[in-house]
């Protein structure tokens, strides 16, 4: 089911909503006077208290708002009991009455994760089922197995006026016993209000391509695809694009077949993790066309732009922007185009259709234009907007824009923080030494005092960092730090050659700018320099560790988090794991990395297991043992290498956990021990 929770979209989240009701505001006149005004009161309150760090983990309360095809009804969704007794429900809202009555919905004593409109009368729910299976008796044994929970999904139908409820694939109970997913909605097909696509595991393993009735949850097999299939890509009810994914999870194989014909096509291979440079965007203009977002041969930036079915030639760019990867395709609730989105100094929309980037503008004026303003669902009539708004002080809410109105409504929020208790977030441009300029974001915290400093260098590393909400910058702000992000070259993002400017400079230039802008900032902001750690995940681990190398006169403490800690290693890991057929996986990290066998002292000097000894700092490491990305031997072998250097050193392994994919209540205790460290550190 596609989510329509916000996922890792960044917004923005003012406490203000409670102040001032942001129904019937024309945002073309009075926004401006009533915000100034709600500001001159704020400024006149005691500061607060600063948060702690378990109130950042609380449960989150909403989890979707959605908008009905029509724009005439809105479904909130709310999550409440707790984690072990949870309680699903879903209010109905009328949309052109936003802030009025609501009509509830009680799913039970579910855990919801996900909500869509299948049209404008149902409502698919995506819920989880756990049932504890007692444990068995061994043959030849007396002793009885520890129990097991296991954990299933499905889709429920609601009709949101009868609450008629319909259970998908019901009456298929040989399927279930095989298949532990039964939640996976890839079309609505708006032309066909009575069915939705999904897929399923057929008996033998295979994926199978399902036409669903949401009416009474019978389906009809459409697709059956190979043993490597995980999904299919449809323009209008017709499946077009396929997914095949290596043993590995790491690459996807993309095969396309136009409308009629039979054989499916090979069109490339895209990584899944790592800098992916192709995605569906939706249908095309015609039936044998469709939109991706991809870069063409010898150009810079990744752009949408129609890819011809029969063919499989991309055509141009559409609205493509220097120095800047699109984002995603916006598209309305009957998958027509609407625009792309961009990252510049916040979240950004070229749009197709004259005239909405005004309305854009005045959302983002709305929240002080310091805020992502996401819009999450268009209406078919493009004329109501749900918005999902996040922020560094916004952890996440969701507004209704009516056009025609000119008017905001919240209609829900993630978590209950008051925004003046968390962090304010600035836009840097940091010079480095050589001359470039990069970005930077530096977090204050609440009250902006001067004090000690922890960097984070982003994972990847060809991803970047945004100014939105992130829980272990306002975590760490929450103690009175400064908490700085730096977009070093070799990050995502900002075109082809400003990644490659990283390329095969991991121990020295992507480290160095991460240095510049630290000196920058101890400077500009008379932060104190000799209070500073540095702390990251997966290539911000392997960078927290290469920076405590290079200068331990400068880090007081170094956190990684399933970090790369041997370059050799982990380049020969990549190629024994390696099962395309020709080896791009270990030929892309050979590309970014070095290749061992003309880069071989360099990939030894740029590897912090081989330098250990040069570390001062006190160390913690943090590792998932099921880590697939980066296996946890990189932090064993560390972890060996600072005992047998004796140095300081924590080592934390987290149990049936990946790349840093645990739970809140696991999270939580690992962010109470890297404060630990750092107030020890800054002492």
């Amino acid at each position: 089911m596609r989510e329509a929770v916000g996922g890792n979209m960044r917004g923005s989240n003012h406490s203000r909503r409670a102040a001032l009701s942001r129904r019937g505001l024309l945002l073309a006149g009075g926004a401006g006077a009533a915000l100034s005004l709600l500001n001159v009161r704020l400024a006149s309150a005691a500061p607060a208290a600063a948060y702690a760090a378990a109130d950042f983990f609380a449960r989150p309360r909403t989890q979707a708002v959605i908008l009905s095809p029509s724009g005439a009804r809105i479904a909130v969704l709310e999550q409440l009991g707790t984690r072990d007794e949870p309680r699903g429900v879903i209010d109905i809202l009328d949309a052109a009455q936003p802030e009025g009555r609501r009509r509830r919905i009680e799913l039970g004593k579910l855990t919801v994760e996900a909500l869509e409109w299948a049209n404008d009368q149902r409502l698919l729910a995506r819920v989880l089922i756990k049932r504890v299976v007692p444990g068995r008796k061994p043959m030849g044994s007396n002793l009885i197995g520890p129990s097991e929970t296991l954990t299933s999904r499905r889709i429920v139908s609601i009709d949101h006026e009868t609450n008629d409820t319909v259970v998908l694939f019901e009456g298929e109970r040989q399927r279930l016993r095989y298949s532990m997913d039964l939640g996976r909605v890839i079309d609505i097909l708006p032309n066909d209000p009575d069915h939705v696509l999904m897929t399923a595991w057929e008996a033998d393993g295979v994926m199978g391509l399902h036409r669903v009735n949401i009416n009474n949850g019978a389906a009809e097999r459409l697709e059956r695809g190979t043993s490597m299939t995980r999904g299919w890509q449809t323009h209008g009810g017709v499946a077009v694009l396929r997914r095949d994914v290596n043993p590995r999870g790491t690459v996807e194989t993309i095969h396309a077949r136009a409308p009629g014909e039979k054989e499916w096509r090979f069109v490339r291979r895209n990584r899944i993790v790592d800098a992916p440079d192709f995605s569906w965007v939706g249908g095309g203009s015609r039936p044998d066309t469709v939109l991706v977002s991809a870069r063409g041969e010898g150009e810079d930036v990744e752009a949408i732009r129609e890819m011809n079915l029969h063919s499989l030639v991309l055509g141009p760019p559409m609205q493509p922007r220097p120095g800047r990867d699109v984002l995603y395709g916006l598209l309305d609730a009957r998958r027509r185009y609407v625009g792309a989105a961009y990252y510049g100094d916040r979240l950004e929309y070229d749009f197709a259709e004259e005239g909405l980037a005004v309305h854009h503008r005045a959302m983002n004026r709305f929240f002080d234009d310091d805020c992502d303003v996401h819009l999450s669902q268009v209406s078919d009539d493009r004329n109501r907007f749900i918005a999902y708004v996040e922020g560094p002080r916004e952890p996440g809410a969701w507004y209704l824009y009516d056009k025609a109105a000119r008017s905001m409504s919240n209609l829900g929020s993630r978590y209950d923080l008051d925004f003046e208790r968390l962090g304010g977030c600035d836009l840097l441009t940091v010079r480095t030494r050589d001359g470039a300029a990069i970005e930077a974001y530096l977090t204050a915290p609440p009250g902006a005092a001067p004090g000690p400093l922890v960097v984070m260098p982003h994972g990847g590393p060809e991803a970047r960092d945004q100014r939105g909400y992130d829980r272990q910058v306002q975590v760490l702000a929450a103690q009175g730090w400064w908490v700085l992000q730096p977009n070093f070259r070799g990050s995502g993002g900002y075109g082809q050659a400003f990644a490659q400017q990283g390329w095969r400079r991991w121990g020295e230039r992507m480290q160095e700018d991460v240095e510049d802008a630290v000196a920058q900032v101890v400077r500009d902001k008379g932060l104190d320099g000799d209070r500073v750690a540095i702390m990251g995940t997966s290539y911000g681990g392997y960078a927290a560790l290469m920076g405590a190398v290079r200068r331990p006169d400068l880090y007081k403490a170094a956190i990684s988090i399933c970090g790369v800690t041997d370059l050799v290693d982990m380049l020969a890991w990549e190629r024994r794991d390696d099962d395309t057929p020709t080896k791009e996986v270990y030929g892309f990290w050979k590309k970014r990395i070095g290749d061992p066998e003309t880069d071989g002292p360099m990939l030894q000097a740029a590897s912090p297991r081989r330098r250990a000894a040069e570390i001062t700092c006190p160390v913690l490491l943090v590792h998932g043992v099921d880590d697939a990305i980066v296996p946890v031997i990189q932090s064993r072998i560390m972890n060996s290498a600072l005992r047998s250097a004796r140095k300081s050193i924590d080592y934390v392994e987290v149990p049936d956990a990946g790349h840093s994919d645990w739970d809140d209540e696991v999270e939580q205790g690992l962010m109470e021990r890297y404060v630990a460290l750092l107030r020890r550190a800054f002492a």
